[in-house]
C-alpha cells in the first residue's frame, strides 16, 4: 500500500503535534483519538472523524478521509509517543447543558466539581457507564473532557455517557426544573449513603480529594451523605473510587 506521509516533519504531523495542546484543539473545535480500540468505539457511537491517520497495511476499518502514515511519523504525532496504529481527529463533543436530554423520570447524574486530574475524570466516566448513569456533569474552569488522558482512562465511555461542562449558576435552575434532588458526598455528613433514598431522580456531587465540596456546592445540595470508612483508615477516598461506591449503591437501590 502506498504511504502518503513518510516524514515526521510533514506539515500534517506537525498539526497533530499542536493538537496535543488544549488551546489548539479548542481553537479548531476538534479532539484526537488514538489507538484502534478507542477509535473503533468512537465510530460505533456514531462519531464521524474529520480525518484519520493510519499505518499502511493495517486492517483497521476507517470512515471518511484517510491518510496512510509511516509508523515512525505516526508515533511522532502521538500524545504518548506510541500511536497504536491509528489517530483520528473528530469534531468536539457538544458539552453544553442545553444539549443534555434525560431519558426518563429516574435520572441518575454524577456531578464532578473541581476534578482537575484527567485520569480521575476519565475513570469517573468509565464508572458512570458501568453503573448506568445518564450523564456526567463537570464543574470548573480547568475541566477539559477532550484531554487525551480523559479519553484513555474512560476506555471509550466518553462516547456513550453524555458529558456536560457548566457552572453552578447554570446548573442550579436546570436541576430544579428537571426535578432532580442534589446530594453531596462529604466526610462531615451525619447520614450514610445507605440511609439516603437514591431511587428517584438524583444528582450525586463529588468534590476534589484535597478540598472537598465548595461552599457553593453545599448551598446547592438538598442533603449531604457519607461513605462510611474504618476508623482512622484514610482522610479521603480517591474521587473515582468514591464515585463508583455511590453510583453502584444507587444502582443497588433501584434494582
Amino acid at each position: 500500500m502506498p504511504v502518503d506521509i513518510t516524514s515526521p516533519a510533514n506539515v500534517r504531523i506537525k498539526w497533530l503535534v499542536r493538537l496535543r495542546q488544549r488551546r489548539h484543539r479548542d481553537a479548531e473545535g476538534v479532539f484526537v483519538v488514538e489507538g484502534e480500540r478507542l477509535y473503533t468505539r468512537a465510530l460505533r457511537s456514531g462519531l464521524i472523524p474529520e480525518i484519520t491517520f493510519v499505518e499502511p497495511d493495517r486492517s483497521i476499518a476507517t470512515t471518511g478521509p484517510t491518510v496512510t502514515v509511516d509508523p515512525a511519523a505516526l508515533d511522532r504525532a502521538s500524545y504518548r509517543q506510541r500511536s497504536q496504529s491509528v489517530i483520528g481527529v473528530f469534531p468536539q463533543l457538544d458539552t453544553s447543558l442545553a444539549a443534555l436530554s434525560l431519558p426518563g423520570p429516574r435520572s441518575l447524574l454524577l456531578i464532578a466539581e473541581g476534578i482537575e486530574k484527567p485520569g480521575n475524570l476519565g475513570a469517573m466516566l468509565r464508572t458512570a457507564a458501568a453503573a448506568g448513569a445518564d450523564a456526567l456533569v463537570a464543574l470548573g474552569d480547568t475541566v477539559d473532557v477532550h484531554n487525551p488522558n480523559v479519553l484513555r482512562a474512560s476506555t471509550g465511555a466518553i462516547f456513550s455517557v453524555p458529558s456536560v461542562v457548566t457552572t453552578w449558576d447554570q446548573l442550579d435552575p436546570w436541576l430544579a426544573t428537571a426535578g432532580i434532588r442534589v446530594l453531596g458526598a462529604t466526610p462531615t455528613a451525619t447520614r450514610t449513603m445507605w440511609e439516603a433514598d437514591l431511587r428517584a431522580a438524583v444528582a450525586l456531587v463529588l468534590g476534589a480529594e484535597d478540598s472537598g465540596l465548595s461552599r457553593r456546592a453545599l448551598e446547592a445540595t438538598e442533603e449531604t451523605i457519607l461513605i462510611p470508612q474504618a476508623p482512622g483508615a484514610v482522610d479521603s477516598l480517591n474521587v473515582s473510587v468514591a464515585a463508583a461506591i455511590l453510583l453502584f449503591e444507587a444502582r443497588r437501590q433501584r434494582n
